[in-house]
């Protein structure tokens, strides 16, 4: 047993622990748990927890069902809530999926992002990620189809003083904190109900791992406050979507390998390929990073999203941005990548946009020609001789352009791929055959 597995059992002795939740995701980023009795644990780390993996979406098949989920005792962190019946603690650690021959298992998104990983490591990179995350507070989730009720009235950077839940963010960072995820800002976003919380950089395994335990918390904070949480990527035809503005950096070592201090934007070759590479597969990688069909309602719309695969410096309406903030500091020197939504897995977002971005360090490629004006403003064939290609405005396309790529079946593999098409394709099938509101209002009397 090696000394974080003792500090956990130590841990939950001293703190008198009831319940241990073993928690992991599946492909498309649901979070999945189950509870071990502290008794049990010590067991647990030896031989892990054994399921059924076919029962999991896309895990296994059920001839391959059985499955290990091994706790990784580096996660381990008491949540911030009591059991309401007793007063009684519980705690979490995220697991590796294996097989039962202890190989790792093709389908664990934490194993899809740890290969990715490894490979920028063989290139003397590590790869630092600093999400911003939206989403919004309504009334109720429970509304049977019917558009939700915000929280509030309030815009962008708001005080909000009369909203239903006047401490809900003050109870969200102080619960954040008490599980080790740090924040840097929170503030009030654009649309009423609309919050923003921004998280400290950590590795990319650190931070999809810190994304999946925000969205937890964040519910449940919500519900204790009276209200709901959701991260749906627009909820609202009216307003702007929900957003997880994701800055990226690579380090070797100590040094930022984005940073270059004779460069006009302080941006190395380095930062200028991993921005190309980016470009060049945005297509390719948007069925992952914007997975739902709501999720091109946010993009399609223009309204504080990208439309288009642009870079700029400072520049909002790009897709990714160079924040000019400290542009002497080299620490600081990243990247911000503005198409992500707050309902994508992040293991296999930060997987696709790790590997895109590394194939244009590999391959060498070349930064276009930063956008200078507001994107959003400008038509499609003003975009089209800007030289911008348009991202994907719906699932449909942007499965048709994930399917013939060999950069995304690479970096999520052949199982993760497979499964995710399938997947989503009777997902944009089931959505097709919808009849909506809007046509019986339009078409009915035809």
């Amino acid at each position: 047993m090696n000394r974080q597995q003792e500090f956990v059992l130590r841990t939950i002795e001293e703190r008198d622990i009831r319940f241990v939740r073993l928690w992991f995701t599946d492909i498309q980023g649901y979070l999945k748990s189950v509870s071990v009795a502290p008794a049990e644990l010590e067991g647990t780390f030896e031989e892990g927890i054994g399921f059924d993996g076919s029962a999991i979406e896309g895990f296994s098949r059920v001839a391959e069902s059985d499955t290990i989920a091994k706790p990784d005792p580096s996660t381990f962190q008491i949540l911030p809530f009591e059991s309401e019946r007793d007063g009684s603690l519980s705690a979490r650690m995220f697991c590796d999926i294996t097989m039962p021959d202890g190989e790792p298992s093709w389908a664990d998104p934490r194993q899809v992002l740890r290969r990715q990983m490894n490979i920028a490591a063989e290139m003397g990179f590590t790869c630092y990620v600093h999400p911003e995350i939206e989403f919004f507070l309504v009334q109720s989730t429970e509304t049977d189809g019917e558009r939700p009720t915000p929280t509030d009235t309030g815009g962008y950077f708001d005080q909000a003083v009369t909203d239903d839940a006047p401490h809900f963010r003050a109870d969200a960072i102080n619960s954040l904190e008490r599980v080790g995820i740090s924040v840097e800002f929170s503030h009030h976003e654009t649309a009423p109900g609309q919050q923003e919380i921004d998280l400290r950089f950590a590795d990319a395994l650190s931070m999809a791992d810190n994304v999946m335990a925000f969205r937890y918390i964040i519910k449940q904070v919500a519900r204790h406050n009276g209200v709901r949480a959701t991260f749906m990527p627009k909820p609202f035809s009216e307003y702007a979507g929900s957003a997880m503005h994701t800055h990226m950096s690579l380090f070797e070592g100590d040094e930022n390998a984005f940073h270059d201090p004779d460069d006009e934007l302080r941006l190395s070759t380095t930062g200028k390929s991993f921005i190309a590479g980016i470009l060049e597969h945005a297509s390719e990688i948007s069925a992952v990073t914007n997975q739902w069909v709501n999720s091109y309602k946010r993009i399609s719309s223009g309204d504080e999203a990208p439309r288009s695969a642009a870079w700029g410096a400072s520049n909002r309406s790009a897709m990714v941005r160079v924040p000019m903030y400290t542009q002497n500091k080299p620490a600081s020197r990243r990247v911000e990548i503005r198409t992500p939504d707050t309902a994508c897995n992040p293991y296999l977002t930060y997987a696709v946009l790790m590997a895109a971005g590394l194939k244009g360090i590999k391959e060498g490629y070349e930064l276009p020609a930063p956008a200078e004006g507001d994107i959003a403003l400008m038509t499609a064939r003003e975009r089209r001789a800007a030289g911008f290609k348009d991202l994907p405005n719906d699932l449909d396309y942007a499965l048709r352009e994930m399917e013939r790529s060999e950069l995304v079946a690479d970096a999520l593999g052949e199982h993760v791929f497979e499964y995710f098409l399938r997947n989503k394709w009777r997902e944009w099938n089931s959505y097709q055959s919808q009849i909506t509101p809007w046509e019986l209002k339009h078409n009915l009397e035809f």
